[in-house]
């Protein structure tokens, strides 16, 4: 019979991801108990007090943080929905790198972002559809010299011989891989630069 009671003064705060599947069940419930307040990537924390997006230096060459992570959240967007948006955090170690003024190590921290974070997630999110995943990186627009995943065509003559019970399947049909993680490619700026402003890069090539 005794009574409980909390004081006015405490606030329950609680933060979820809504592209987590496993919370569906559970979100209509939720919702009627609490506030929720929206909180989608933040671009702002990747620009510098002057509102100017922090930049990957290497040489003469800038790598947009702003217009980078933007840009692939639009194809994202498109592709799949809002809610799978790339969030700010992930690129929080190059700007913490950058404004250490450390270039060397932002690059690094771009290359294991991409390797280790980014592009797992893709392949998470787009069940394996490696065309999409492209789609996202831009490589269908990039000169193959600076793709990140590599598309050609299936020789299903060569794999299984000049044979009909391969039969419709072999149509059309890519393969595709992604670049060795040693490639100079992954710390090379121009790969970057490239997934939001390909038309750059062909400027380059000729």
């Amino acid at each position: 019979g005794d009574k409980f009671s909390v004081p006015d003064n405490l606030y329950i705060i609680g933060t979820m991801n809504t592209a987590d599947r496993s919370l569906a069940l559970m979100d209509t419930a939720l919702r009627r108990r609490f506030d929720f307040v929206e909180m989608m990537p933040d671009y702002h924390v990747l620009c510098n007090e002057q509102a100017d997006s922090y930049c990957v230096s290497v040489g003469d060459i800038n790598i947009d943080l702003v217009r980078l992570l933007k840009t692939m959240n639009k194809r994202i967007s498109a592709l799949y929905d809002r809610e799978h948006q790339l969030g700010h955090a992930f690129l929080m170690p190059v700007v913490n790198a950058i404004v250490a003024g450390e270039d060397e190590k932002a690059l690094n921290k771009l290359k294991d972002c991409f390797q280790n974070k980014i592009i797992p997630l893709l392949a998470e999110y787009f069940f394996e559809d490696w065309q999409k995943i492209r789609l996202v990186l831009g490589d269908n627009q990039k000169p193959k010299a600076y793709q990140l995943i590599k598309q050609s065509d299936v020789d299903y003559d060569k794999l299984f011989g000049d044979s009909d019970d391969v039969g419709d399947i072999a149509d059309d049909v890519q393969d595709y891989k992604l670049i060795e993680a040693d490639s100079e490619l992954w710390t090379d700026p121009l790969t970057y630069i490239g997934i939001y402003s390909a038309s750059s890069l062909l400027k380059d090539q000729g």
